[in-house]
C-alpha cells in the first residue's frame, strides 16, 4: 500500500465505518476487513490516528483496528503476519511523540503499546523502556502523563507474561528501573502533598493522577519482579514507606472535598496502596514478614481505636481488614503440630503475630467488631423500611465480603475468633450474660446491642459447642423473644430466627424441634416482610438437616406450606421469589407424596410465575427445580399438571431458543422425573421428543440424562415410541459413534465382518456369562438370527447350536413323574413386593419395570420350543439336504444331546 495514496481511501472508508447507516457501515466495514492483511494497512493507520486534525470518531476507529491487527498479524508465525520492516517502522511512529489529546484515545495507543511491547520488548525493541524513561522526566504536562500512562501499561504487561524466561526478563527490566520508579513517584507524591494546601483542584489533580500513575507502575513491580524481594533494600524501603505515606494521604482527606473528582482519585490511591501490601503478602508471605507487626499496628489502630475516626472511609475499613484476616490465616505463618518440624521463617512469622494478638489487643478487636460493626447503621435500617427485599438480598451477599464493609466484619470475625477462640470465647460468654432477659422496647441502642451480639453468637457456633448449653438458651431466652410483638423489636426477632437457624445442625436436640415449627409458623405471619423472608431461611435449614423427622414435621405442614406459598406470592424481587421457591422445593423434597392434599395453590400460580418471569432465567430455573420436586411428590397425578408442564420442558430442552443455555440442565431432570412418573403416554408427551435429537448432537454432559429419557420412553410405550423415532434415533446413534475414538472408528467401519466377530467372540465369552437368565437370553439373542441364507451366520452355525444346547442345560428341568423336560424360568406371574414405611413409594417407571419383567422373554419364551422352532424354520429354507449338511457341522455329542431335550416335539 502507497501511504499517500492510500491514506485519503482507508480514510474515507474508515469515515463511512463510523456511519450509523447500515447501508454505509457494512460494505466499509467489508472493505476495512480486506485490507486487514495488506503490507502498509497499519503503517496509514497509525498516520491516521496520530493526525489530532481528524474526526476523533475516525482515529479511535483507526487505534482500534490497529490493536486487533497486533493481536492477528504481529507475530512472525501467525498467516499474513506483518513484515520486519514495516514492523519496525510502526514501533518507531509509535513513541516518536505522547502527545494525545484525547484521553480515550490515549489509553487505547497505550494499550496498544503494551501489546507490542508484551512480543517484541525487550529483544525487538529495546529502545521502548529507555525512550518511556526519558519521557516521563519532560516538563511538560501532557507529554509527561501520556508517557507515564504507556510505562504503566507496559510494566503491567510485561508482569503478566508466566514462562521462565519472560520472568527473568521481567527481573532484569526490575532491578534495572526500580531506583527509577521509585524516584518518579516519591516526586509525584511529594509535588501532591505540597499542593493540597494551595486550594488549586487542576494543579492537585494533576499530581495526583501522576502519583496514581507511578504507584502503579511500582506495584507490578513489587510484586512481581523480585525472587527474594526482602533482599532488595529498595524494595523494602518502599514498602515501609507506605505507612507513612498512607498517614500522610489519609491527613489529606481533611482538606479534600467530600464530593469531587479530587476525592475520587485521592480514595483511590489511598487503597492502592492497600493493594501492594495485599498483593505482596500474597504473593511472598515470608518476604513480607518483616511487614507483619507494622500492618497490624496500624490496621487495627486506624480500624479499632480513633486514630481514624474523621479520616477513614468504607473501602479503606474493609482493605485493613483484609490484611488482617490474611496475615491471621496464612498457611505460611501456621506452626506445624509439632513445632520442631516448622521452618524458621513460620516460626518467626507464628511469634510476630502471637506477640501482637495480646489478650487486651484480641478482647479490644472482639468488642469492637461486636459493638461497633456489627451494629445495624441508621442506612440499613432506613433501607429495612424503604426495601425490605433489598435489605435481605444486602444482607445475604455472596462473595462481597472483600469489598463489603458488613460482610467483611463477620469474616473478620469468624477467622479471629477461629484462631484465638481459646481467648475470645469468654469475652463472647461475658457479653451474652449481660443481656439475659427481654430488653425495653424504648432502648433503641440496647435492641441493636443485643442483634450484633446474637449475630456474634450465630457466627462462632460451631467455636461454641461446649460452651453453650443452646436447648437451654433456646427455651429460657430465645423462645420468649420471638413471641414479643412490638415493632421495635423486629430486629431481634429476626436475629434470633437466623440465630436459631446456624445452631440447628451444631446442637439442637430433636425433641425441641416442635417447639421451633410452632415458632415459624407464627413468624411466617409476622407483619414485617424480613423477618418472614429469614424465617422461610431457617426452615429450609431445618428441613434440609440430617436430623429432621417427617413425622414432627406433618402436623405444621399444611400451615406452613400455605404461609410460605403467600410470602411467595407477595415478595417481588426475583432474588426473593428464587429464595422462597428454594425453601418451598426443599419442603416437597422432604415430605414427598404426603404433600399432595397442598398443592393445588401452587400448582394454579406457577403458570403465572413462569410467565412473569420471562426476563429471568435465573428464577425460571427456580421454577424447574420445583416442578421437579412437585412432580415426585404427585407421582402419577403430575399428569394432571401437563397443559403448563410439557410446554416448560419443550422450551428448556430447545436448543434452537436462546434460554435452554440456562434452563437445559434442569429441564432435562424434570423431563426424566416426568417420564418416570407418567401413568401413560400421551399424544404431547410424544411430541416433545423431537428435541432430542439436536440434544444428542452436542454430545454433552448431558448425555446420560438424553439416554435414561430414552430409556423412559420405552418403558413408558416402547411400540408406539419405536415406531415414531427408531429410524431418526438410529442416525443420532451413528452420528455418536464418530465422536468415539479412532480404533472404534475402524471397528465401526468394518461392517463387512462386524456380525461374524461378533457371534464369535460371543460363543467364545459364553463362560464369562455366569447368571442363567443371561445365558438364557443369549441363546435366545442368537437362535433369533435364524432362519437365515446369510453365510456368515452359517458359518456360525455350530457356534449358535453350542450356545443352545448349553443354555437348555442352565434352564431344563425334569418331571420326575413325566419324565419329560420343561424350562424352570416361565412364569406366569411376579408376586409385588412389599414397601416399608422408610422407603419411597415407587415410581410409575418402577412399575412399569416390574411389568415389564413379565414380558421378558427370559421368563415368557420356552428355550426349548423356540429352538424347535427356529431350526424347523432353517429346514423349510434350505430344504432337507442342505440343513443336514448344515447339521453335520455339529459335533455328533452335541447333536445327541439336543435330540433328547427336543423329545415330543
Amino acid at each position: 500500500m502507497d501511504l499517500n495514496s492510500a491514506s485519503t481511501v482507508v480514510l474515507q472508508v474508515l469515515t463511512q465505518a463510523t456511519s450509523q447507516d447500515t447501508a454505509v457501515l457494512k460494505p466499509a466495514e467489508e472493505q476495512l476487513k480486506q485490507w486487514e492483511t495488506q503490507p502498509g494497512f497499519y503503517s496509514v493507520l497509525l498516520n491516521i490516528f496520530t493526525n489530532h486534525t481528524l474526526d476523533i470518531n475516525v482515529r479511535w476507529l483507526a487505534v482500534l483496528y490497529f490493536k486487533h491487527g497486533i493481536d492477528r498479524y504481529w507475530r512472525r508465525v501467525a498467516p499474513h503476519a506483518l513484515s520486519e520492516e514495516e514492523k519496525t517502522t510502526l514501533r518507531a511512529g509509535l513513541i516518536t511523540n505522547f502527545n494525545e489529546p484525547i484521553n480515550q484515545i490515549a489509553t487505547q495507543i497505550a494499550v496498544l503499546i503494551a501489546k507490542v511491547a508484551r512480543l517484541d520488548c525487550p529483544r525487538q525493541w529495546p529502545e521502548l523502556i529507555p525512550t518511556l524513561i526519558e519521557s516521563v522526566k519532560v516538563q511538560d504536562d501532557l507529554r509527561q502523563h501520556r508517557a507515564l500512562l504507556t510505562f504503566y501499561h507496559v510494566t503491567k504487561t510485561l508482569a503478566s507474561k508466566r514462562l521462565a524466561a519472560d520472568r527473568k526478563l521481567f527481573y532484569d527490566l526490575a532491578s534495572g528501573i526500580y531506583n527509577f520508579a521509585c524516584s518518579l513517584w516519591n516526586h509525584h507524591t511529594d509535588t501532591f502533598l505540597q499542593q493540597v494546601s494551595s486550594g488549586n483542584e487542576a494543579a492537585i489533580l494533576s499530581s495526583l493522577e501522576r502519583t496514581l500513575l507511578s504507584l502503579k507502575v511500582l506495584r507490578k513491580l513489587t510484586v512481581n519482579g523480585f525472587v527474594e524481594p526482602h533482599k532488595n533494600m529498595e524494595v523494602m524501603g518502599f514498602l515501609h514507606g507506605i505507612f507513612v505515606r498512607l498517614k500522610q494521604f489519609l491527613e489529606c482527606s481533611r482538606n479534600i472535598g467530600t464530593d469531587n473528582v479530587c476525592r475520587d482519585r485521592l480514595e483511590k490511591t489511598i487503597i492502592l496502596f492497600t493493594k501492594v501490601l495485599l498483593d505482596f503478602l500474597d504473593q511472598h508471605p515470608f518476604s513480607f514478614t518483616p511487614l507483619i507487626q507494622r500492618s497490624l499496628e496500624f490496621s487495627v489502630s486506624y480500624v479499632f481505636t480513633e486514630v481514624g475516626e474523621g479520616v477513614t472511609f468504607e473501602r479503606f475499613i474493609v482493605q485493613c481488614m483484609n490484611l488482617i484476616k490474611m496475615i491471621v490465616k496464612n498457611y505460611a505463618y501456621k506452626p506445624s503440630k509439632n513445632f520442631e518440624d516448622s521452618s524458621p521463617e513460620t516460626l518467626e512469622a507464628h511469634k510476630i503475630k502471637m506477640a501482637f494478638f495480646t489478650y487486651p489487643t484480641l478482647t479490644e478487636i472482639c468488642r469492637r467488631l461486636v459493638s461497633h460493626y456489627f451494629l445495624l447503621t441508621e442506612e440499613e435500617l432506613t433501607m429495612w423500611e424503604e426495601d425490605p427485599e433489598g435489605f435481605t438480598v444486602e444482607e445475604t451477599g455472596g462473595d462481597s465480603w472483600k469489598y463489603s464493609l458488613r460482610p467483611c466484619t463477620e469474616v473478620l470475625f469468624i477467622d479471629i475468633f477461629h484462631e484465638y477462640n481459646q481467648t475470645l470465647t469468654p469475652v463472647l460468654l461475658e457479653m451474652m450474660q449481660t443481656l439475659q432477659g427481654p430488653t425495653n422496647v424504648e432502648d433503641m441502642n440496647a435492641l441493636l446491642i443485643k442483634d450484633a451480639v446474637y449475630n456474634a453468637v450465630g457466627l462462632a457456633a460451631y467455636e461454641l459447642f461446649d460452651s453453650v448449653d443452646f436447648d437451654q438458651w433456646f427455651k429460657n431466652q430465645l423462645l420468649p423473644e420471638l413471641q414479643v410483638i412490638h415493632n421495635r423489636y423486629k430486629p431481634l426477632r429476626r436475629r434470633v430466627i437466623w440465630l436459631i437457624g446456624q445452631w440447628i445442625s451444631v446442637k439442637f436436640k430433636s425433641d425441641l424441634r416442635p417447639m421451633l415449627y410452632e415458632a415459624i409458623c407464627n413468624l411466617l405471619q409476622d407483619q414485617d416482610l424480613v423477618v418472614r423472608i429469614e424465617t422461610a431461611t431457617t426452615l429450609k435449614l431445618t428441613v434440609d438437616d440430617f436430623e429432621f423427622r417427617t413425622d414432627q414435621f406433618l402436623p405444621y405442614l399444611e400451615t406452613m406450606f400455605t404461609l410460605l406459598f403467600q410470602l411467595l406470592q407477595q415478595v417481588t424481587e426475583c432474588d426473593t421469589k428464587m429464595h422462597v421457591l428454594h425453601v418451598l422445593s426443599c419442603v416437597i423434597e422432604r415430605v414427598n407424596v404426603q404433600i399432595r392434599p397442598y398443592v393445588g395453590c401452587l400448582v394454579q400460580y406457577l403458570p403465572l410465575l413462569w410467565k412473569q418471569s420471562e426476563e429471568h432465567n435465573m428464577l425460571r430455573c427456580a421454577i424447574l427445580t420445583t416442578l421437579i420436586h412437585l412432580v415426585q411428590g404427585l407421582g402419577a397425578d403430575s399428569k394432571n399438571l401437563y397443559p403448563f408442564l410439557l410446554p416448560v420442558i419443550q422450551l428448556s430442552t430447545d436448543v434452537s431458543q436462546p434460554p435452554h443455555v440456562y434452563l437445559l440442565e434442569d429441564g432435562l431432570e424434570l423431563w426424566l422425573v416426568t417420564l418416570e412418573n407418567s401413568p401413560c403416554v400421551t399424544p404431547e408427551l410424544l411430541r416433545i421428543f423431537q428435541n432430542m435429537s439436536p440434544l444428542l448432537e452436542l454430545s454433552s454432559e448431558n448425555l446420560r440424562t438424553c439416554f435414561k429419557i430414552i430409556n423412559g420412553y420405552i418403558f413408558l410405550s416402547s411400540t408406539e415410541f419405536l415406531q415414531t423415532y427408531a429410524v431418526g434415533l438410529c442416525q443420532s446413534f451413528c452420528e455418536l459413534l464418530k465422536e468415539i475414538t479412532t480404533e472404534g472408528q475402524v471397528q465401526v467401519l468394518k461392517m463387512d465382518q462386524l456380525l461374524g466377530n461378533m457371534i464369535e467372540m460371543w460363543v467364545d465369552r459364553m463362560d464369562n456369562i455366569t447368571q442363567p437368565e443371561r445365558r438364557k437370553l443369549s441363546a435366545l439373542a442368537l437362535l433369533s438370527l435364524l432362519p437365515s441364507d446369510n453365510s456368515v451366520i452359517q458359518d456360525k452355525f455350530c457356534g449358535i447350536i453350542n450356545i443352545s444346547v448349553e443354555g437348555l442345560h442352565d434352564v431344563m428341568t425334569e418331571d420326575p413323574e413325566t419324565g419329560t423336560y420343561k424350562d424352570c424360568m416361565l412364569m406366569s406371574h411376579l408376586e409385588e413386593p412389599k414397601v416399608t414405611e422408610d422407603e419411597e413409594p415407587p415410581t410409575e417407571q418402577d412399575k412399569r419395570k416390574k411389568m415389564l419383567a413379565l414380558k421378558d422373554p427370559v421368563h415368557t419364551v420356552s428355550l426349548q420350543q423356540f429352538i424347535y422352532e427356529k431350526l424347523k424354520a432353517q429346514q423349510e429354507l434350505l430344504g432337507e439336504q442342505g440343513f443336514q449338511s448344515l447339521m453335520e457341522t455339529v459335533d455328533t455329542e452335541i447333536v445327541t444331546q439336543l435330540q433328547e431335550f427336543l423329545q415330543g416335539f
